[in-house]
């Protein structure tokens, strides 16, 4: 992409203020998922979107499989972005896989973020001796299976597990930008994503960190997110919501709003 990533991966810069914030969405989703929270931040800081290279809105030529076999390469488009927009300190918001990038591109260059937080994040969720990350290797594998045998049967089953709380709208929104993305990228990436171990990293992180988990997530269980403030490397905290689901952006983003605002002025 270059030079031209501004335009592949839909960047924009809304709001006013002298600092920078970033929002990055997770699988599924693209950055239309930050809509409903958006006005809780455009007055304060100059708020960054775009879309990651596997999302629906990004035209499927950009995604090249070769490439995106690790998160590495997302991280190499983020810090573009950035360095393409002349940023030198941000902060930085993401949700689920988003904020594994983040925590791989504040390893490489700390300088730039001021503050991480993490979203239903996780270093790894498949199962292990003395880890729970809330999956067992066969129900990966079933999930995959599902995926390639009727996708569209695969989103209206995901969908809602997914969104936890009872938000149909929520959960219209998720399943659209899921039936946007082609099956097979989606497919690839949720392989990427799924098979991804960085526990053994994560003392590298020394940018301060917040972790907001909901109460109740199919995809991360709670004790995810101690496991994180207790092996992040830096100063971190966690905030749990008081609602269910792995999209609370997209399900409660007037609970969630002030929880960010007030891990942003800390």
């Amino acid at each position: 992409m270059g030079s031209h990533i501004l335009d592949a991966l839909n960047v924009r810069v809304e709001g006013q203020g002298d600092k920078f914030l970033v929002f990055a969405h997770g699988f599924g989703t693209d950055q239309s998922a930050w809509q409903r929270i958006l006005p809780f931040f455009t007055p304060y800081y100059r708020v960054i979107l775009f879309d990651l290279v596997c999302a629906g809105s990004v035209n499927p030529d950009y995604f090249n499989f070769r490439r995106y076999t690790n998160l590495e390469a997302y991280v190499d488009d983020l810090l573009n972005i950035l360095d393409t927009l002349g940023v030198d300190r941000c902060f930085y918001v993401g949700h689920s896989v988003s904020a594994m990038i983040g925590i791989l591109a504040s390893i490489r260059r700390p300088e730039l973020f001021t503050k991480l937080i993490m979203i239903g994040a996780s270093p790894r969720f498949l199962n292990d001796k003395d880890y729970h990350g809330g999956f067992e290797q066969e129900e990966i594998e079933s999930v995959f299976v599902a995926m390639e045998a009727n996708y569209e049967a695969w989103v209206k089953g995901f969908a809602p597990l997914a969104v936890g709380a009872d938000v149909p709208a929520a959960v219209r929104e998720f399943s659209r930008t899921l039936f946007n993305m082609r099956p097979d990228i989606t497919l690839f990436v949720s392989r990427t994503v799924f098979n991804s171990d960085l526990r053994g990293i994560l003392g590298l992180v020394k940018v301060p960190c917040c972790i907001i988990q909901t109460s109740k997530d199919v995809s991360v269980p709670a004790s995810v997110a101690k496991y994180l403030k207790n092996h992040l490397g830096g100063k971190a905290s966690v905030e749990m919501l008081r609602t269910e689901g792995h999209l609370p952006h997209l399900s409660a983003p007037a609970m969630l709003a002030p929880v960010i605002r007030r891990a942003l002025s800390r």
